[in-house]
């Protein structure tokens, strides 16, 4: 399963827009090679060079088997992010350029979890239902004032 986005290449920089300095909404990702017996996508954003380890910008799952997601969208049910909130959090790295991944997972089954479940709740309840992955890895860093 491949992962892409219109807004910017596999380990490229992430267009401002969809960060802490500009509008803060999601970019658009689009995936190839879906597995057929795909019945949910699960994505998870994390930022990996955090000071304090992985931080979760964005997690959503039960997103209908799609090609592609549109930016600024909310395609499934949300969960609880690294911030304590409900939503997607741009990139917005205190110092330096940090490196972020937009994880996709092909579920075997929808989760019968609620809005605003922890990561890990969401983690332990797909593990079993993997059935293929792929990922896009955006760096941003924010402009010197």
């Amino acid at each position: 399963m491949r992962v892409v986005s219109s807004a910017f290449e596999n380990g490229e920089t992430i267009p401002a827009k969809y960060t802490c300095e500009g509008e803060n909404i999601s970019p658009p990702l689009q995936f190839y090679d879906l597995p057929s017996t795909t019945m949910s996508l699960v994505v998870m954003v994390d930022g990996i060079d955090s000071s304090s380890g992985t931080m979760t910008h964005w997690i959503v799952w039960n997103i209908p088997f799609v090609e592609a997601i549109a930016e600024n969208s909310v395609p499934g049910v949300e969960g609880m992010n690294g911030f304590n909130e409900v939503s997607y959090c741009g990139p917005c790295p205190s110092s330096g350029t940090h490196s972020y991944y937009f994880m996709v997972y092909a579920l075997d089954t929808r989760l019968d979890l609620r809005t605003g479940t922890s990561r890990n709740e969401v983690e332990n309840a797909m593990r079993s239902h993997i059935i293929d992955k792929g990922e896009l890895m955006g760096k941003f860093g924010k402009s010197r004032a």
